[in-house]
């Protein structure tokens, strides 16, 4: 039988999961030896992640929920497996040692996450128009 606390207990454990990556992401985002294709795949993660903007909004029942526990899972994925391994390893002892990073609000990264959602709505707006016409 599946109990509730058990259940609890493994939600807050994947939750702790993310966090850990989403700061390992962060750190390894700040080095030179990644390619720049990653750093941008990285900002897209970690910006979505940090922004207070939902693909889904969190309101509606189940699927509100699903952006972040499946696009936000994938999104780190991909980003991790861009990266090599040995800067992974030095990023997550970084992460291991700090007990809590302040990542750092800037109005740049402001400004990128609001880029990306007007990006994504105005793609979004044009083919709905041309579905439409």
């Amino acid at each position: 039988m599946i109990s509730f606390r058990g259940v609890s207990d493994r939600v807050k454990k994947f939750a702790n999961t993310m966090k850990r990556k989403i700061r390992v992401l962060f750190i390894a985002s700040k080095r030179d030896d990644i390619s720049i294709i990653s750093k941008l795949v990285i900002i897209l993660v970690v910006g979505y992640a940090l922004s207070p903007i939902d693909l889904i909004p969190d309101f509606i029942p189940i699927l509100g929920y699903l952006d972040d526990v499946i696009l936000l899972p994938l999104g780190i994925a991909l980003a991790i497996h861009l990266i090599p391994d040995d800067v992974i390893a030095k990023c997550e002892e970084i992460a291991a040692k700090e007990d809590e990073i302040v990542m750092t609000k800037s109005k740049f990264s402001a400004l990128v996450i609001i880029a990306m959602w007007l990006i994504l709505l105005i793609a979004l707006f044009n083919v709905v128009v041309r579905f439409f016409s």
